[in-house]
């Protein structure tokens, strides 16, 4: 595979990840945060990050 190939299904996968996060978040009533973006850069580390990454919030839901 050549490099402009592997870059653009690269960006084509990140792309496609950020829209599920948000997909996901909006039909669940999720709140996204920056997890698209961080999707955009990181891939499927954004994507684990907003699945399994959890914050305390002021409703004391964990």
């Amino acid at each position: 595979m050549d490099l402009v190939s592997f870059l653009l299904a690269t960006a084509v996968a990140h792309v496609g990840f950020a829209i599920f996060v948000t997909a996901h978040a909006s039909f669940t009533d999720r709140e996204a945060g920056n997890w698209p973006y961080i999707t955009l850069a990181l891939g499927l580390a954004g994507v684990a990050g907003y699945f399994f990454y959890d914050e305390t919030t002021s409703r004391g839901r964990i």
